[in-house]
């Protein structure tokens, strides 16, 4: 697949129109963003990378755009996970709830520039050496392992070496000042809690990126791919942070369909890996086809097995009150 260079200017001057609409329309006036509000822009932003998609298979092939959508719901589906985190470092931060919105607009967009660093690192390593596979493969398996392992361990936060970091060389005042991220206080500039907490997403969500880039190159080795179902998948993500709130403690069952996700990924790499290598047959080497309906299945048990668990629960619960 030959990216044009025109073509990367053009779609990253597309996102970041977009990027500027919702800032310019959901931000304009700092408010709490309501269920409605929340779920029409989920919409807005689905559509925007459905339509991508299909130009992707209408003028690269059906190959291509297969690709896109299977990495668009994969990385999508990782992204909810970060939902957990992320309403953590809310908490902690006591941030106030109009300004919510503005935090994770920015820190995502900052963790999206970082991760198409990770892109390009990643997508010029697998152009040269194939080794590169089992060395993603590996970490997806181990991070599944992980995942499965650290079930029962209650989420807290602590401040990553980057907000640590940024903490030890800037003064940061006691309260919020609005949406400002930066006062003059006794003569001395400081930064606001606002900017340390957008800090603490992007790095977080950078963290992430540690699993969730390795994954998506297991369905796809196009730089251009990668990059906007990254893309696409995490401007979604802060309106899916409003819109499920509280659903997504519901859905018990999640990290363990995520790491059954990352688990097949894994195998997935380390198997295409010997096929290149000429060890395993083409039979395999496991196809995209076979790949999204894998991710759509687990995503889609898990996601019902967790809703019917919460029901059971809460109908326990009634009739124990009662």
């Amino acid at each position: 697949m030959n990216v044009p260079l025109w073509l990367w200017a053009t779609t990253v001057a597309g996102l970041l129109a977009l990027i500027a609409v919702d800032l310019a329309i959901v931000d304009r006036k700092p408010h709490q963003i309501t269920t409605g509000e929340a779920a029409r822009w989920v919409i807005f932003y689905i559509t925007c990378a459905v339509v991508f998609g299909a130009g992707v298979w209408l003028f690269a092939g059906h190959h291509y755009g297969v690709e896109f959508f299977t990495g668009y719901i994969t990385e999508y589906s990782l992204s909810v996970d970060n939902l957990f985190i992320f309403m953590v470092i809310m908490a902690s931060f006591k941030v106030p709830v109009i300004h919510q919105h503005r935090v994770l607009l920015i820190g995502i967009l900052l963790a999206l520039v970082m991760r198409s660093v990770f892109i390009a690192i990643g997508a010029a390593l697998i152009a040269q050496f194939v080794w590169v596979f089992f060395l993603f493969g590996g970490a997806l398996l181990w991070t599944a392992i992980s995942m499965l392992r650290g079930q029962d361990e209650p989420a807290e936060y602590h401040e990553n070496v980057v907000t640590r970091f940024v903490r030890r060389i800037y003064p940061v005042t006691d309260e919020y000042h609005g949406h400002k991220m930066l006062i003059k206080s006794a003569g001395r500039r400081r930064i606001t809690p606002l900017l340390l907490v957008i800090v603490a997403i992007g790095s977080a969500d950078l963290l992430f990126a540690v699993d969730s880039i390795p994954a998506i190159f297991g369905i796809t080795q196009q730089a251009f791919l990668v990059f906007t179902a990254n893309a696409f998948a995490l401007m979604g993500l802060r309106q899916l942070y409003f819109l499920l709130g509280g659903l997504v403690n519901k859905l018990v069952y999640l990290s363990y369909g995520l790491a059954i996700i990352l688990g097949f990924i894994g195998a997935k790499l380390i198997l295409h890996a010997l096929h290149e290598y000429h060890v395993v047959p083409d039979a395999l080497d496991i196809n995209n086809w076979v790949s999204l309906g894998v991710i759509v299945v687990v995503l889609a048990g898990t996601t019902v097995l967790s809703l019917l668990k919460a029901k059971r629960d809460t109908a326990a619960k009634a009739s124990v009150q009662s």
